[in-house]
């Protein structure tokens, strides 16, 4: 139901590994696009998965990172280490440019992962579902909206689909409005034609190797807004001093204590998920626990709030 898109950083295989038993108990399926040369964090997340039986897509060919050019190793991982994993399937992500010749290389070649098609700019829609015939019915389809609308999707309505939208709108930490909306795609993917619907949770789409000097801190918090028919929207908690790069952990402290004052009002609708008790301990101890920590608890929570949602 719920593909949330993860790249393979440090803190997002984190994220999985320790959100892996809800994930697989509420069927959620996380489709993860490695961009680290070292695979030995990604393959601990496939083997976190599968001891929780559940489920995760795995692009072989990654539009980021160090696998960009190449993605032999990735592949090499999936047949070597997840040979018998049948809930471990690959992705293949259908880029801009990308030739009809191409696209169904990558799907014979790893057929025995069940190829799942990521819609990221491709211009043949027609062209693959004509050469994916009978097989069309049993394939799987994420189209990623921003490159891709409803004429596109019509081509593969036989098959099962997915609708990825980047409800986080990404911008200089200073610059972030106090709460905005996320997404409604929890509640409408259904009504657009839609087995399930994804996002790229509290980071956004847009990707970067590594970010530069914090000169404000943000924490991202979404929640259910049961005042606007249950759309989702994010809060941003900003740090209070954003002049100079300095005192990081001054800055979470700053936006901590806002997060907690929300809290404690009791008119927050942030759900109480295991991240935002561990926020509440971090408070209580004082201890920032590094940026990185800060986001993965974001992650955390974002998959704790809809799963709770759509228990």
């Amino acid at each position: 139901m719920y593909y949330p898109y993860f790249r393979g950083k440090q803190f997002e295989l984190l994220t999985i590994r320790e959100t892996a038993g809800l994930l697989a108990e509420s069927g959620f399926v996380p489709i993860i696009e490695p961009v680290r040369e070292a695979l030995g964090g990604l393959e601990r997340t496939l083997k976190a998965i599968c001891a929780a039986e559940g489920r995760a897509i795995v692009i072989v060919n990654p539009n980021f990172g160090e696998h960009a050019q190449d993605g032999a190793d990735i592949t090499a991982l999936l047949r070597e280490g997840f040979a018998g994993a049948s809930d471990i399937c690959a992705g293949i992500l259908l880029k801009d440019g990308m030739s009809i010749d191409d696209a169904f290389a990558f799907y014979e070649e790893h057929r025995g992962h069940r190829p799942v098609f990521i819609h990221a700019g491709f211009g043949e829609p027609k062209t693959l579902a004509e050469k994916l015939g009978d097989d069309l019915a049993n394939t799987q389809h994420v189209f990623v909206e921003e490159h891709c609308g409803k004429l596109y999707w019509r081509h593969f309505r036989h098959s099962m689909r997915i609708l990825l939208r980047d409800g986080f709108k990404r911008r200089k930490n200073a610059d972030y409005p106090p709460n905005e909306q996320f997404s409604d795609l929890h509640v409408t993917f259904e009504e657009e034609g839609m087995n399930g619907f994804g996002d790229f949770l509290t980071v956004g789409d847009d990707y970067s190797e590594g970010g530069g000097p914090a000169y404000a801190v943000a924490i991202h918090l979404t929640y259910i807004n049961p005042g606007k028919d249950d759309v989702m929207d994010v809060y941003h908690f900003l740090s209070t001093s954003n002049n100079t790069p300095t005192d990081p952990a001054g800055k979470f402290g700053q936006a901590l204590e806002k997060l907690i004052s929300l809290l404690n009002s009791g008119h927050s609708h942030l759900f109480e998920s295991t991240a935002i008790s561990e926020f509440r301990d971090l408070h209580a101890k004082k201890h920032f626990p590094g940026l990185g920590s800060v986001k993965k608890l974001s992650m955390k929570h974002h998959i704790e709030t809809l799963a709770n949602y759509l228990s």
